[in-house]
């Protein structure tokens, strides 16, 4: 039996790049998956009143996996000024605590940073998805309010499961974990700390340290060699996994996967880019190597072989400096970066 995969290509740009990563599915792991696409997003607010159609909710309950394109449209938002983000609402209810995020350097032309080799950049942000600064995100607010505060919840419970995931990653890598936070100001902070040096007495073969938050900024532009697995809280890792998504050329090279117990998103770590959509000149690479980490994480011999094929197609591709998107500077389309991946495959 194949296994059922609940599509959701979204807003903006994300059909564009959904398409090439269903593409590269159908050519590397043919008869394993049945893809189904489904309405969610911003513009299915605007045609039905729901980002996220209980029809569409019941679909990715049931299904092996998820892929999603990108969801939201600036100028859609809710009465509270945010905006619409059906793919958090996901996560949150899916339970989907492990945020994912692989950062890998595919070339030197690639990266803003100076003598860096392909390869030598090759990193797992590993973030906390379901409580941090989040938590608190659908209370209730008014703009004409005199304050607004959110709340940032610590879990045991939440910083155990996360802290294990990511101590379970760097033991499948090159076991050294890092754990990202600002425990000399924030009392929460100092509590997730200590929960991640509790947890790692189980795990004595990865060597795990501690740095803050800021430092870490500072320390992934100067020396990002240096880290293998990075574990934070849910905001901390939102904005770190943009700056190493940058430092390998930017959002469209950055896969990721939201993974639960029983349940998986995987998706670009971009946004759904409105104002190039439809122009054939989005970057898919995130796409395809986050459809190849779902191939990954199914539970299947042939999956997995077929996640390392686009993997290796992904790189023979990137080799070729030529083979680029405008987002690095190339003149491919996005059919024409898929159509490379392919011939590789």
């Amino acid at each position: 039996m194949p296994f059922e995969i609940a599509v959701l290509p979204g807003d903006g740009i994300g059909p564009d790049v959904i398409g090439e990563a269903v593409r590269v599915l159908d050519a590397a792991a043919p008869g394993l998956l049945r893809l189904t696409e489904h309405a969610a997003g911003a513009a299915e607010y605007l045609r039905s009143g729901s980002p996220l159609p209980e029809a569409t909710l019941a679909a990715c309950r049931s299904a092996d996996a998820i892929l999603l394109g990108a969801m939201g449209i600036p100028h859609v938002r809710w009465p509270d000024g945010t905006e619409m983000t059906p793919q958090i609402d996901l996560r949150e209810i899916l339970d989907l605590y492990s945020g994912v995020r692989p950062c890998k350097l595919y070339h030197a032309a690639d990266t803003p940073l100076k003598n860096y080799a392909a390869g030598s950049i090759d990193l797992v942000l590993v973030r906390e998805n379901t409580e941090g600064l989040f938590f608190g995100r659908k209370e209730p607010r008014r703009l004409d309010a005199p304050e607004v505060r959110d709340v940032m919840r610590i879990s045991r419970a939440a910083a155990e499961r996360v802290c294990r995931s990511a101590f379970e990653i760097a033991r499948r890598r090159r076991k050294k974990l890092t754990l990202v936070d600002k425990a000399n100001v924030l009392p929460s902070m100092a509590y997730l700390r200590s929960i991640f040096m509790e947890i790692g007495r189980s795990y004595p073969d990865v060597a795990a340290e501690c740095v803050y938050v800021d430092a870490m900024a500072l320390y992934l532009v100067q020396r990002p060699e240096r880290y293998d697995v990075l574990v934070t809280e849910n905001m901390f890792g939102d904005i770190l996994s943009d700056l190493a998504a940058g430092i390998v050329g930017g959002m469209g090279m950055a896969p990721s996967a939201d993974i639960g117990d029983r349940h998986a998103v995987f998706q670009p770590s971009h946004g759904s880019a409105p104002d190039i959509a439809g122009q054939g000149i989005a970057n898919p690479v995130a796409t395809i190597l986050s459809a190849a980490l779902m191939l990954d994480w199914l539970p299947s011999p042939e999956t997995k072989a077929a996640a390392r094929r686009i993997e290796a197609a992904v790189e023979a591709v990137l080799a070729d400096p030529a083979h680029r998107t405008p987002d690095l500077g190339g003149k491919l389309t996005t059919q024409q970066m898929g159509d490379q991946v392919l011939a590789r495959l």
